[in-house]
């Protein structure tokens, strides 16, 4: 008995064969080829067979393999139109996610697939934007979005350059960012991210949707935020917010257990500033049950002090309890900022988000990203809030981290095109979580 090699005897089997393995390729970037893959040969099929039986290879032409540009069954065609059940769904939407192997992504992008952002019936695209050195773990983040079997996600693609993956994008959620190393300083870090996001913000301006909304997860986010805006001129400077929204989540939380309601008792809840330990949790404007919550919390010193403290440093706290950073609340937090810009604001309330301070009628200084209040009619766009109460303890609170924003602002002027770095940083403040060293990714 002799063992033959079977090969097919016309070039379509070889092409389906292919075209079967290609659709489960990730797509890859063609300005940094990250996979290549040599043109399959030929099939082998082992079996026994009398020798004189044995046939002689059959020439089978090479056809060239085409580059995917989407990930397994999302590569599959489908037509929403002809769907009976989708027949009343949306135009898909493109969602953008840098830093999409990461911890917080891994959260968030499950959120984005099954509706809870968007709504029941509105289709959305993933575009997941990576690393070379994290290629791999972005196919296995695809592989588990084809696995969960979302009706509502219809397209995934992955890459490692963001003008490729933030094509057409009306949404940008930037979490990638590197995390402060032992010894850094935070001039350093500041620059290092600060690359990132004038690359990211130069692929926007070149690529995406003029009215793409996008959110800057990864720190420092308010300074990352006006790098990314100063590098995309094209694109509103209003559409560019810092995310500040899980601190105003904590603070929520820590005034609920003081007072000993539920957390949805509470409203009007600002965080002013930058997302640092310069941060400032707004008790003066916030209510519980609709009053003022300091009629509801006399105690003066615990909100002025432990109450603020706690807000600060929650995130740094929280790793040394756990060991790990807080990924989970970050990409909740997310979901939360992007509803409130697709969703009405309740009357009398309002949120907190890093937009930048252009025409604020708080007199902040203008040209950096600050958090401060925000209303929404729900078509993404949003308002300040004018009705403010402000006393001297809130004004000096504001003003340090005014002043903090400033100096980082100088220290990046060169990634802003404002001229040459000045770094004059007011103070070595952390991020929270930056204490312990153990911020593996984007901790917030």
């Amino acid at each position: 008995m002799a063992v033959a090699e079977f090969i097919p005897s016309s070039s379509s089997s070889l092409t389906k064969t292919i075209s079967l393995y290609s659709s489960q390729l990730l797509h890859v970037s063609t300005h940094k080829p990250r996979l290549s893959l040599t043109p399959l040969r030929r099939s082998k099929i082992c079996c026994s067979v009398i020798s004189n039986e044995v046939q002689a290879p059959v020439p089978v032409a090479k056809e060239p393999i085409k580059k995917t540009e989407c990930f397994g069954v999302f590569c599959l065609t489908y037509d929403l139109k002809a769907e009976e059940e989708t027949s009343s769904w949306k135009k898909l939407i493109n969602v953008s996610v840098s830093g999409a192997a990461g911890m917080i992504a891994n959260h968030l992008l499950f959120k984005l697939a099954s509706g809870e952002v968007f709504g029941p019936d509105q289709p959305v695209a993933l575009k997941l934007l990576g690393s070379e050195r994290s290629i791999q773990a972005l196919e296995g983040v695809a592989m588990e979005l084809e696995d969960s079997l979302f009706p509502l996600l219809r397209e995934v693609s992955i890459g490692i350059d963001p003008y490729e993956v933030f094509q057409d994008a009306e949404w940008a959620l930037l979490i990638g960012a590197k995390p402060r190393g032992p010894g850094m300083e935070r001039a350093g870090l500041l620059d290092i991210n600060g690359q990132i996001f004038a690359e990211q913000g130069k692929a926007l301006n070149a690529v995406a949707s003029r009215n793409v909304k996008v959110i800057v997860v990864g720190n420092p986010c308010n300074t990352n935020a006006l790098i990314c805006l100063k590098n995309a001129p094209d694109i509103p400077a209003k559409k560019f917010h810092a995310l500040t929204r899980l601190d105003e989540n904590r603070a929520k939380c820590q005034l609920a257990l003081k007072a000993g309601v539920f957390y949805d008792k509470i409203s009007n809840m600002t965080i002013w500033g930058n997302h640092l330990t310069t941060q400032v949790p707004d008790f003066l404007n916030a209510k519980i049950n609709g009053f003022p919550v300091k009629d509801v919390i006399r105690d003066s010193k615990w909100l002025e002090e432990e109450f603020t403290e706690k807000i600060q440093k929650r995130g740094g706290v929280l790793i040394q309890k756990w060991g790990r950073s807080s990924a989970a609340s970050t990409a909740v937090s997310v979901v939360d900022a992007m509803r409130s810009l697709v969703t009405p604001t309740p009357e009398g309330d309002w949120f907190s988000t890093g937009v930048y301070t252009n025409g604020n009628p708080y007199g902040i200084a203008e040209d950096i990203v600050f958090s401060m209040p925000c209303r929404s009619k729900g078509d993404g766009d949003y308002e300040l809030v004018k009705d403010i109460l402000m006393d001297d303890y809130l004004r000096s609170r504001i003003k340090k981290s005014e002043d903090e924003l400033l100096a980082e602002k100088r220290c990046v002027a060169h990634l802003t095109g404002e001229g040459i770095a000045v770094c004059d940083l007011p103070g070595d403040t952390m991020l929270p979580g930056e204490i312990t060293g153990l911020d593996p990714m984007n901790t917030k």
